[in-house]
C-alpha cells in the first residue's frame, strides 16, 4: 500500500503531515501528488471530504519551497475557491502543511474589511486563497499582482458554476500568466464544467473518484416518508433518540434553517444556523462551536455547508431533499470520513418523491426505507415510472410554494453570488 513517502514530498513536508496523523494517502492524494509534483496540469473529479485540499496543497508547497524567488515575495500560487469558509478552511491546511517549510499565505474573501488584507498583501506572500469576488476587487485596486503565479488552483468548480462566478473566473484566467501549472477540482462534471477545463488546462491528467462509490460504502442511508408538517416532530424523535452528539441537517432555504433552529431551541436541542443571510462573523462563531462541540447541530443550506470541514459528523440529516441529486451527494458526504463510518436520514414528502427518484438514480441504488416510525406517510412513496425531479401539484401537496421557488430561482442564484463572496 502506498504511503507518503513514495509520493515524492520532503521531509519537512512528511513531517508536518505526520503531526497531523496521516498515515496512507487517501485515493486522490495517491493520485493527484505525483501528476502535480511532475509538472502536469489536473482535472479531478471528487468531492468534498475526500482529502483533495491536501492533494493539491502539498505538492504546491513541495515545488514553491525548492523554487525560492529572490527578493520581494510574489504570489506564487493562486487557490480560487466558492465560499469564505472553505476558504478559510483551505488557508488553515496551509498553514498546518507548511510548519517547517518557509512559505507565506494568506486567504482574502469579502464580507469583512479589506484593510487588514491589503496590509497582509504588502508584505509579500507565496500562496493566495481567495474568493473570485474579493479578488477581482483588490485586482482592480491595485493590491494583488498576478503576474508571477506558477501554479493556479479552481476548487469546487460545480459549486463556482452555481453560484454565478463563471465570468468572474474567465476574467482572472484573462489576468494570470499564461506559463503556469493548473488544477481543477469539481464534484461533478456538466458540461459547462467540461468547457471551462478545456479552456485552460493544458494537457490535463483526469483523477476521477466516482462520488457514488465515495457516498455508498461508507454510509448507513436511510429514507423516511413523512408529511411536510411532521418533519420537526420526527427529527426531534430521531435527535434524542439516537443522542446525536454531532450532526448537520440540510435545508432548501435559509428561512427554513432559521425556524427549524427556532423549533429546536423550544425542544431544548441546541443548533445553529449558517447561510448566507448570516454575517461572516456569525459564520465562523456557528463553525467554531460546531468543532469544539459547544453546539452539537448544525444547520446548513447547501451553499454555506461547502465550508464545513468536520472529520467526526457522526450523522446527516436532509431535512428537505435537494432539487439537484449531486447535493445529495455532497451532503451526506460530511459524514464518515477519515475512514470512519456514518449514518445518513432524507425525509421525503409527498412534494419532493421525484427528488428522490433522481438521487436514487444517480447513486445507483435504492435507499434503505425506515417506516417503522409514527409519522410514516405513504402518499410520499415515489410513484411506479415516476420522473425525477418533478414536483407533484395537488391539493395536497405538503410543499405548497415550491412554484413560487421555482419562479425565483434566478433571482436567488444572484443573491448566492453576493452572501458568498
Amino acid at each position: 500500500m502506498t504511503n507518503f513517502e513514495s509520493l515524492g514530498l520532503c521531509n519537512d513536508i512528511l513531517k508536518a503531515i505526520k503531526n497531523e496523523g496521516y498515515h496512507r494517502p487517501t485515493p486522490v492524494q495517491e493520485l493527484a501528488i505525483p501528476l502535480l509534483i511532475g509538472g502536469r496540469d489536473v482535472l479531478g473529479v471528487a468531492q468534498t471530504g475526500t482529502g483533495k485540499t491536501a492533494a493539491f496543497a502539498l505538492p504546491v508547497l513541495e515545488k514553491l519551497s525548492f523554487s525560492k524567488s529572490p527578493g520581494k515575495r510574489n504570489i506564487r500560487a493562486l487557490i480560487l475557491s466558492p465560499t469564505r469558509e472553505l476558504a478559510a478552511q483551505i488557508d488553515q491546511r496551509f498553514y498546518v502543511y507548511s510548519k517547517y517549510v518557509d512559505i507565506r499565505h494568506m486567504v482574502i474573501f469579502g464580507g469583512v474589511g479589506q484593510k487588514p488584507q491589503v496590509q497582509s498583501l504588502r508584505k509579500g506572500i507565496d500562496v493566495l486563497v481567495a474568493t473570485p469576488g474579493r479578488l477581482l476587487d483588490l485586482i482592480q485596486q491595485g493590491y494583488v499582482n498576478l503576474d508571477y503565479v506558477e501554479f493556479f488552483v479552481l476548487d469546487e468548480a460545480d459549486r463556482m458554476l452555481d453560484m454565478g462566478f463563471i465570468r468572474d473566473i474567465k476574467k482572472i484566467l484573462k489576468i494570470l500568466p499564461k506559463n503556469r501549472q493548473n488544477l481543477l477540482f469539481s464534484a461533478t462534471m456538466p458540461s459547462k464544467i467540461v468547457d471551462l477545463a478545456n479552456s485552460f488546462l493544458n494537457n490535463a491528467e483526469m483523477v476521477d473518484l466516482s462520488p457514488k462509490e465515495i457516498t455508498v460504502e461508507r454510509i448507513d442511508q436511510a429514507i423516511l416518508f413523512v408529511r411536510k408538517e411532521d418533519k420537526i416532530k420526527l427529527i426531534i424523535d430521531i435527535i434524542k433518540d439516537n443522542q446525536v452528539e454531532r450532526g448537520i441537517i440540510f435545508t432548501r432555504t435559509k428561512h427554513g434553517a432559521n425556524r427549524l433552529v427556532k423549533k429546536l431551541d423550544r425542544a431544548n436541542i441546541s443548533a445553529l444556523a449558517i447561510h448566507g443571510n448570516k454575517s461572516q462573523g456569525a459564520r465562523t462563531r456557528a463553525l467554531s462551536q460546531f468543532k469544539n462541540g459547544s453546539t452539537p447541530l448544525l444547520v446548513a443550506t447547501d451553499i454555506a455547508s461547502r465550508g464545513i470541514d468536520v472529520d467526526d459528523v457522526s450523522h446527516v440529516f436532509n431535512y428537505d431533499l435537494p432539487n439537484e441529486p449531486e447535493s445529495y451527494v455532497h451532503r451526506i458526504g460530511r459524514t464518515a470520513r477519515a475512514g470512519k463510518g456514518g449514518t445518513a436520514y432524507a425525509f421525503c414528502d409527498d412534494s419532493e418523491s421525484g427528488y428522490l427518484v433522481g438521487i436514487e438514480r444517480l447513486i445507483g441504488k435504492k435507499i434503505t426505507v425506515i417506516d417503522d416510525h409514527p409519522y410514516h406517510f405513504t402518499k410520499a412513496i415515489p410513484k411506479p415510472n415516476q420522473k425525477p425531479g418533478k414536483i407533484k401539484n395537488s391539493k395536497n401537496s405538503s410543499n405548497s410554494g415550491n412554484n413560487k421557488n421555482a419562479r425565483h430561482r434566478t433571482r436567488r442564484r444572484r443573491r448566492r453570488k453576493n452572501n458568498s463572496q
